[in-house]
């Protein structure tokens, strides 16, 4: 983990932690309602029956508007608390300004209707950076892209820590991409050190817990990088590929020299142990340096007998 990521897990935050609530269940204050509304509205038509025929005294008449009036407001306001959690979210509820817990069961639920919620996608997203330009460890301009895979773990920390908790995680894995870039080579050169483009296992896993750390005051768990895309820049890509084409030409020009040279051995062994042919040193050197000749050459090699010795 980085010094800057170290830095902002230790810094001082809002403590708020998730805690549960369950909430009543909707479907006992439902019917409740429902039946309140039914009895204001028959109170609305008695009143009105009297209204017409004046069978009753006045108070008699305004008491049953008003408690009609008076018990649909208290329905509507009821209605108002129903609140319905669906699966992969959380509700997030707030009364007075203070926290009072989270509702994770699906279903319909039931809470004071003076609280605020708050909802919270707690489904697994993946957020694919940008292509991003930056200078890797030896200085290169490369680019390259990263896949976050995420999921909010403490809904409490996700509404209440940071703004827009997508916007966050988003800002951070871009953060984190770009330092990591600059800590490593895109290429090792044959020299072993870990580099982006053969090390990408290593370097994905570190960049996942630097993600993890920066993301953690916002109750965010990161369970997977993977880097989507990881090039040189275009200003230097043909001078690279020229580089790499370089190598591997001398790697298999290696490889070509190496077994051409076990083969030589091979046919000087076989001669000297079947005593086919017996040859001194100069002859030696030429046979050599013929047979080295046709195995390393790029071009078919054409024969040249030589009948000189057949007239001495």
């Amino acid at each position: 983990m980085s010094t800057e990521a170290a830095q902002l897990v230790t810094a001082p935050r809002l403590v708020v932690r998730e805690q549960r609530l369950s909430g009543t269940p909707g479907l006992r204050v439902l019917p409740l309602c429902i039946m309140a509304l039914v009895v204001a509205v028959v109170l609305v038509i008695l009143g009105v029956k009297l209204e017409i025929q004046h069978s009753a005294p006045a108070g008699l008449r305004v008491a049953l508007w008003v408690v009609a009036a008076a018990l649909v407001l208290i329905a509507i306001k009821t209605l108002g608390g129903l609140t319905q959690v669906t699966p992969g979210e959380a509700v997030v509820v707030q009364l007075f300004g203070g926290y009072q817990g989270t509702i994770r069961d699906p279903g319909l639920r039931w809470v004071n209707p003076l609280a605020v919620k708050h909802r919270v996608s707690v489904k697994i997203r993946s957020y694919q950076t940008p292509v991003t330009k930056v200078s890797d460890a030896d200085g290169n301009p490369i680019e390259i892209a990263v896949v976050v895979v995420w999921q909010v773990t403490d809904t409490a920390k996700a509404a209440f820590a940071v703004d827009d908790v997508r916007d966050f995680v988003a800002t951070q894995a871009e953060i984190a991409v770009r330092q990591m870039a600059s800590r490593y080579p895109y290429d090792d050169h044959g020299t072993g050190r870990p580099c982006l483009r053969s090390s990408s296992l290593q370097v994905a896993d570190e960049l996942a817990a630097d993600i993890s750390a920066r993301v953690t005051p916002a109750g965010v768990d990161v369970s997977e990088t993977r880097i989507t895309q990881l090039s040189y820049a275009p200003e230097i890509a043909h001078a690279m590929l020229r580089r790499q084409q370089a190598d591997a030409i001398v790697a298999a020009r290696q490889k070509i020299v190496d077994g051409a040279v076990g083969m030589v051995e091979s046919a000087l062994a076989k001669l000297a142990t079947d005593g086919i042919v017996e040859l001194d040193e100069e002859r030696k050197a030429a046979m050599v340096s013929n047979m080295l000749v046709v195995l390393c050459s790029d071009h078919a090699t054409q024969p040249v007998v030589n009948t000189g010795t057949l007239y001495q």
